[in-house]
């Protein structure tokens, strides 16, 4: 049996703290040093000289590094690696495999935890709590409790009569599976290709552009784990260049995917019209986005709701997937949560994730600080909305908006239905006595389904809203935030256009990187063809 997995201690950084003067000395380190970033492709360091810098979304004369961006050629070459290594990988035993992940667990939670904080605050403009909670306690339980998830997947077997031997061998994939990360979870990038690596598969990863100075020292703490070569290869670059080599190969055997919903589409489109090509049917396993939903009922705390839509729209940037992007509140309530939500904000403070006082941190990139800030303006041209807080953007040193609190009166205007992936909530006042009405509209008003939560002290409401709601969220929560999912505790996944929910963090997940084969033994084989019912009746 492993090792029993524990969550990670979140550690505080409070001031005088160890682990605070341990960031800061690191985050000095890593800054004086710009790593030249190679592709890892069966264990060499690949440079295709085409690089490009990694800069700091908060500051833009801030140059982290260089990373070398591969093509077709190289996605290829990783194919080739990634299936060369994949006999010996299948062929590790199960205990073998697992060591090398809880040791990079085990590295992770000691002094590997500065670099991939340092990294994630740097690069992806994360405070170091969000980043603590990130690229150390959830990276390092994805890691352990994905060990014990993967024995209760092989300990899943079949029933046995006397005389026979029913038994299920959980072989890996028959081919490679292609990992496709995003920027804003460290965890996640992390997740995603070791999580079908554990269950005997090689990969192809690809990560986000904005977040390959991360990925790059995740890579070198396996290395130092003593990943096998081959068995992850990390291929940064071109994601339709790439992409198209790998949805061409006739090995790809399953995706890994966190992302958009349009790049998932188009990878189920392009698998369908490939499909006669590939030797086994891909798994195709994506998390791609959400419009969160906090809901309040008459009855909830006002308190506890507002606290609830300040964390749950505005840490990191709301840059989560499951962040809070939209608020139906009771008119009843609306006055005292709104003061003391726009109280709260006055209090918050944005710049830089390097000073510890700062919240409130820079959006990833020029593409996502121009869509955010579209959003914003033209919210503030539609006569049905008013923005009540927030709204001013900063492009001059980094990238920096507000967090924005929209009100509006059309529950269908464009802010309160799509996904905008930054601090903006919009939020919708609704008449007390059209509750059941609000939730039938909360249920309609989107086409994702990731994450949602209501507020109510009415158990009656909780379980009419519970079932309303049944489908409108992968991950309910009652009063709380939608978002914070714990590993072990909160499996994380959502459906609709929200991805296939298969939840991670979860033995779910696990289960799609294996192939069972059921395997029949008899002690004693039959010697006789004849069955009783032909013997002939006695006179």
């Amino acid at each position: 049996m492993v090792p029993k997995p524990i969550n990670e201690p979140i550690l505080n950084y409070a001031p005088g703290s160890a682990e605070r003067k341990a960031i800061i000395a690191r985050l000095a380190q890593m800054k004086a040093s710009q790593p030249d970033i190679p592709l890892y492709i069966g264990g060499k360091e690949v440079r295709t000289k085409k690089t490009v810098e990694c800069r700091a979304p908060h500051d833009h004369s801030l140059v982290l590094g260089r990373y070398h961006a591969g093509g077709a050629a190289e996605a290829r070459l990783a194919i080739r690696a990634a299936l060369a290594a994949r006999k010996d990988w299948a062929a590790m035993p199960f205990d073998g495999r697992a060591a090398i992940f809880l040791k990079a667990a085990d590295l992770l939670a000691n002094d590997w935890r500065w670099t991939l904080n340092a990294a994630t605050m740097l690069c992806q403009s994360k405070n170091v709590f969000q980043a603590e909670i990130d690229s150390a306690c959830e990276l390092i339980d994805f890691l352990r409790f994905n060990v014990r998830f993967a024995e209760e997947v092989y300990a899943n077997q079949p029933s046995s009569p006397r005389g026979a031997w029913n038994r299920m061998d959980h072989r890996p994939l028959e081919g490679f599976v292609f990992a496709v990360t995003p920027f804003n979870f460290t965890s996640i990038a992390g997740n995603l290709p070791t999580a079908p690596a554990l269950m005997g598969n090689t990969v192809v990863w690809k990560p986000a552009s904005s977040a390959v100075y991360t990925a790059h020292f995740f890579m070198q703490l396996l290395k130092a784990a003593g990943l096998p070569d081959g068995v992850i290869n990390l291929v940064p670059g071109s994601g339709p260049e790439i992409g198209q080599a790998v949805f061409d190969s006739p090995d790809l055997a399953g995706v890994h995917f966190t992302g958009s919903t349009k790049v998932f589409q188009w990878m189920w489109r392009t698998v369908g019209a490939n499909i006669g090509r590939y030797k086994t049917y891909p798994r195709l396993v994506g998390e791609t986005g959400g419009k969160d939903f906090v809901l309040a009922h008459a009855s909830a705390d006002p308190t506890s709701l507002a606290v609830a839509l300040l964390r749950g729209a505005f840490e990191y940037q709301g840059q989560k997937c499951s962040a809070a992007s939209r608020a139906y509140i009771p008119k009843s309530l609306y006055p005292q949560v709104k003061a003391e939500l726009l109280a709260m904000l006055k209090t918050l403070r944005i710049g830089s994730p390097e000073d510890f006082s700062n919240f409130i941190n820079a959006v990833i990139d020029r593409t996502a600080f121009d869509n955010i800030k579209g959003y914003i303006d033209r919210a503030r041209k539609n006569r049905s909305c008013k923005i009540v807080a927030g709204g001013r953007c900063d492009d001059s040193k980094g990238f920096f908006i507000e967090p924005t609190v929209i009100e509006t009166t059309d529950p269908s205007c464009e802010s309160m239905v799509e996904e905008i992936f930054g601090p903006v909530l919009t939020i919708h006042v609704y008449p007390d006595a059209r509750w059941k009405d609000t939730l039938r509209l909360c249920d309609k008003s989107s086409a994702y389904a990731l994450t949602g939560a209501i507020f109510s002290t009415d158990r009656g409401a909780i379980l009419e809203a519970s079932h309303i709601l049944r489908n409108a969220a992968g991950n309910f929560y009652v009063n709380d935030k939608p978002t914070g999912a714990v590993v072990g505790q909160q499996p994380f996944g959502g459906a609709r256009a929200s991805g296939t929910n298969d939840k991670a963090g979860s033995s779910l997940n696990l289960v799609r990187w294996v192939s069972p084969r059921v395997i029949k033994e008899t002690f004693d084989p039959a010697q006789d063809y004849r069955y009783p019912f032909l013997g002939e009746e006695k006179k």
